[in-house]
């Protein structure tokens, strides 16, 4: 009987020391519909809920127009068919967006890329977000690459 009343005083004890942990991470799960901008959207969706640190989980869906800065290229390059989206991962907050994206063909030829604006969606492209509640991303200029590079400081 004792052991009894040990364990549920250990369970509710245990069940209220989770309750009062503070999260760490928020989801946010979009669905982009046909013609809507992928770049744009995303970038939207973290201004308007003031996105400090975020990551893409996971995403799937179809373009018809894609447009994606190719590696170490200075300009964006531009396809336009029918493209399934393969891989999206990156991160964003309120003031950044540094996002890859691999597509296929019909053909299943694939291409990726740095996501640049022009990128169509063709049916429906359901991204899943992550954010990091304690963090918060920044840029500030590396010696050694010669580029603005990302930051991660606790909030």
């Amino acid at each position: 009987m004792v052991r009894r009343i040990l364990a549920l005083i250990l369970a509710v004890s245990s069940a209220a020391a989770c309750a009062s942990v503070q999260p760490e991470t928020r989801s946010y799960i979009v669905r982009l519909k046909p013609g809507q901008e992928l770049k744009t959207e995303l970038s939207r969706l973290a201004r308007e809920n003031d996105l400090q640190a975020a990551s893409i989980v996971s995403a799937v869906g179809s373009l018809t127009d894609v447009s994606l800065r190719l590696a170490n290229q200075p300009d964006a390059t531009l396809y336009t068919g029918h493209f399934e989206v393969v891989s999206l991962s990156g991160y964003l907050a309120e003031k950044e967006f540094h996002v890859h994206m691999a597509v296929s063909d019909g053909e299943g030829r694939t291409i990726g890329g740095h996501v640049m604006d022009g990128n169509r969606v063709y049916t429906t492209l359901v991204v899943v977000i992550e954010e990091h509640l304690r963090y918060r991303y920044r840029r500030e200029h590396d010696p050694v690459s010669g580029y603005e590079e990302l930051v991660v400081d606790a909030r």
